[in-house]
């Protein structure tokens, strides 16, 4: 990032709420919960679930699990449930899916504030590259609005939380949100595709600075990169008065995906008179899901619920 965006993007934090611990003041986050990490969610146990293209999806390369993209259905307990629903889209560099500690714990997490959550199993490189992940992302938003009333979720309170590289697919669902198309022979695609909402933590945002994740470039687009197609894909060369709002959480020395793609993002999103809610701490490392143990990083579900509450989209 040069000197100038650099600035605009620190400067555009100062508007909005950003947490101003003190360094000193935290600890190194614990390490997560281990898990095995693999293209095939499979942190679920038989908990439903639901094929995206029951038929076959678009460019599958063969009949394997890792072929067959799906979301994971934790729905809201109906004493509880405020019609709310989240896709959640787990991280893992576009090569495999941190589906529990970024899946299954969140999903959870979120049916304790009377959310609907859907975990997306998405396809990863190297085996596929865009543009399946992202349709993967837009067919799930479909589905979930297709079936808002078996769900029992209201259609236009359908957000998407992704982490890491699940963050870039979650921001590249809201830059590149599709309308429905009225005249589709599928009744599932003439739903939009675009959420009404954004939670991305610690996500890759470009694939063009110099600050992009390189391996989540790489597992997106291949060894060798269009740049049109990688600029297309930089999030925060995207963003338009359209992009819905977004809540944001980093941490300032990140070793794995730098903080300046947060500060990128957020400086957009303000520029463009897009609400956005930026959450920078001083000190965790990546890929702490809900940095369950950490008593400074732990807050940012909090702050994420007060966030949700206060644009009303927890509303009944």
């Amino acid at each position: 990032m040069d000197v100038r965006m650099r600035e605009a993007a620190v400067t555009s934090v100062l508007v909005m709420a950003v947490a101003t611990l003190t360094a000193s003041a935290q600890a190194p986050s614990p390490s997560p919960t281990p898990y095995r990490s693999n293209p095939v969610d499979t942190a679920h146990g038989d908990r439903e679930s639901l094929l995206l293209w029951p038929e076959g999806a678009p460019g599958a390369l063969g009949a394997g699990p890792e072929d067959k993209p799906k979301i994971t259905i934790y729905r809201a307990p109906s004493a509880t449930s405020n019609g709310a629903a989240i896709l959640v889209c787990p991280g893992g560099g576009y090569a495999t899916l941190a589906s529990d500690h970024e899946g299954r714990q969140v999903a959870e997490w979120l049916g304790g504030l009377g959310v609907s959550a859907f975990v997306l199993q998405y396809r990863v490189g190297p085996r596929y590259h865009h543009p399946a992940p992202l349709q993967d992302a837009q067919r799930a938003l479909r589905i979930v609005r297709a079936r808002a009333k078996e769900f029992a979720i209201d259609p236009a309170r359908v957000g998407i939380l992704g982490f890491s590289a699940g963050g870039h697919l979650a921001a590249s669902a809201g830059t590149h949100g599709e309308d429905g198309r009225p005249d589709a022979a599928d009744p599932i695609d003439r739903m939009s595709a675009r959420p009404d909402f954004m939670v991305l933590a610690y996500p890759v945002v470009s694939m063009t600075a110099t600050f992009t994740h390189r391996g989540s470039l790489e597992h997106l687009l291949g060894p060798s990169p269009d740049p049109t197609l990688a600029a297309e894909l930089s999030n925060e060369l995207r963003v338009t008065p359209r992009t819905p709002p977004a809540f944001l959480f980093h941490t300032a020395d990140d070793p794995g995906v730098p903080v300046e793609n947060s500060l990128a993002l957020a400086a957009a999103l303000h520029k463009a008179g897009v609400p956005v809610e930026l959450h920078v701490f001083p000190k965790g490392r990546h890929g702490v899901g809900l940095a369950t143990g950490d008593p400074v990083l732990s807050q940012w579900p909090g702050l994420c619920a007060a966030w949700l509450r206060a644009m009303g989209f927890l509303t009944q």
